[in-house]
């Protein structure tokens, strides 16, 4: 069956769209509401009495060698359901010794109707000696620190407010990650400092004082098919889990559309020539390596023009024609649902500080328990709704203007 979202996973952050741009909180202002409640969380400053003069809460997110914190609560004893996890958003008295350049806006959000709004921040405290924000290091409040990947499969894409933590999540790794990795000016190597509450730095030398923006990495992913013989091309990469395959990706060079990317990297890769190219969505990803924290996967369905495969070893394992039947089989087969259950109990027990390991092909298995002859990516990659909805849908045609480009 095709698994239909709402938006993809990463995306809809509530933090950034047109609702919380209503929010009339901008990032200086947060700024300074978050220097007052620093400085008065200390004790001495507690024991004062000092207040929060400002009208918002502040909320702040901790992060630790790229891992959010997060809470899962058990469910009802009565209830089947899974755990669900949310992040724990803590008080600024809860991260002490973090200098304020270290915090990065999330943005704003009223905590309900005719509530305060909140400003939400985000800081890595993977530096910060003797840190204690997180309930599995003895706090007891049931928060831990989970890596970005398991909390992506955990999710339930049912779970509107889950999704939109996935997303806020994501978005302050990548800030968190491009901040740690642009700290100095390309232009002349002076320190690069943050500004706009963290949502840009400044060269700090006066005589450059050159702008400096978060980095986005394109990336094209297309599903690329057979129309004759009414099969997809998928491959698979060294690094894969068993059994996995998935459509084929690569980075946009400078100077080349997205269109010309879909057709040389297939070409690269697997030696496939294209035609037709349609767009169908895009995804962040920031998931990635930390040199690539924020990546943006735009999706295609590309047309091959040859068939014959000649495959790149050095970029991939290997690559294949699937039928429409074994692709709707292994969509079928594929106990996605198993999947995001088993990693929320995984979350729910490292945030009890008990971790137990397991291997994400252990998920998928076909009803007699034997493992899936394949599967591909889960609902919570745009690689799965490529391939989902041609297996199910069909994929969209140009008009035929277009049919030989």
């Amino acid at each position: 069956m095709a698994i239909h979202l709402r938006a993809h996973a990463f995306a809809a952050n509530p933090l950034r769209g047109v609702s919380a741009s209503t929010t009339a909180v901008s990032p200086s202002a947060a700024a300074e509401a978050l220097r007052s409640l620093l400085d008065t969380s200390s004790p001495a400053a507690a024991a004062a009495g000092a207040a929060n003069p400002h009208p918002y809460l502040s909320k702040i997110l901790p992060f630790r060698r790229g891992r959010p914190l997060a809470l899962s609560p058990d469910p009802p004893a009565s209830s089947p359901a899974a755990p669900s996890w949310r992040l724990a958003w803590l008080p600024p008295s809860r991260v002490r010794e973090v200098a304020l350049d270290a915090f990065v806006f999330l943005g704003a959000h009223a905590e309900g109707d005719g509530k305060e709004a909140a400003a939400y921040w985000a800081v890595d405290v993977s530096e910060v000696e003797g840190a204690r924000v997180d309930g599995g290091s003895g706090d007891g409040d049931g928060s831990a620190f989970v890596d970005m990947r398991t909390l992506m499969v955990a999710t339930d894409w049912s779970d509107k407010d889950a999704m939109g933590d996935l997303a806020i999540a994501g978005h302050a790794r990548a800030l968190l990650e491009w901040h740690n990795t642009a700290k100095f000016c390309g232009a002349c190597g002076s320190k690069a400092v943050p500004k706009e509450a963290g949502r840009r730095k400044q060269c700090s030398n006066e005589s450059c004082k050159k702008r400096i923006y978060p980095r986005v990495d394109p990336v094209v992913i297309m599903l690329v098919i057979d129309k004759e013989n009414d099969r997809v091309l998928l491959s698979r990469q060294s690094r894969f889990v068993p059994r996995m395959w998935s459509c084929l990706a690569g980075f946009i060079e400078p100077g080349e559309s997205l269109e010309e990317a879909v057709r040389r990297e297939t070409w690269e890769e697997t030696g496939i020539e294209v035609g037709q190219v349609i767009y169908h969505s895009s995804q962040p990803w920031p998931v990635g390596p930390n040199t690539m924290p924020c990546q943006l996967m735009v999706g295609f369905f590309a047309y091959a023009k040859s068939l014959e495969i000649h495959v790149d070893k050095k970029e991939l394992e290997d690559a294949k024609w699937h039928s429409r039947e074994d692709i709707k089989k292994a969509l079928t087969c594929a106990e996605y649902d198993k999947a995001q259950r088993s990693n929320a109990l995984k979350v729910n027990q490292i945030c009890k500080g008990a971790e137990k390991g397991q291997s994400l092909s252990d998920d998928f298995k076909v009803g007699s328990g034997e493992p899936a002859q394949m599967f591909v990516p889960g609902p919570f990659a745009i690689a799965h709704h490529l391939i989902s909805s041609w297996a199910f849908e069909g994929a969209p045609k140009l008009p035929s203007s277009f049919s030989n480009l």
